[in-house]
């Protein structure tokens, strides 16, 4: 299984880790995955991987939409 969110695509970045002698060996910037379960149209649920600033995003999109949902009905 690749190491990506399913959502947004973010992988992993390469990069170099760099001493105090100025020493360079490569290194990789793993996102910071979450295993969620989401619920499908027709009822299941599958598992998919999620970056953790993606959640973020999507709880503050879905709190956002709530609110605006509240607003229209009063």
């Amino acid at each position: 299984m690749a190491r990506r969110c399913d959502v947004t695509g973010k992988g992993p970045l390469t990069g170099n880790n760099v001493s105090h002698a100025n020493n360079k060996t490569k290194r990789r910037q793993l996102p910071n995955l979450r295993s969620v379960k989401i619920t499908l149209e027709d009822g299941t649920t599958k598992k998919i991987k999620v970056a953790a600033s993606t959640l973020r995003t999507m709880k503050k999109k879905a709190a956002e939409a709530t609110a605006s949902a509240e607003t229209v009905e009063a």
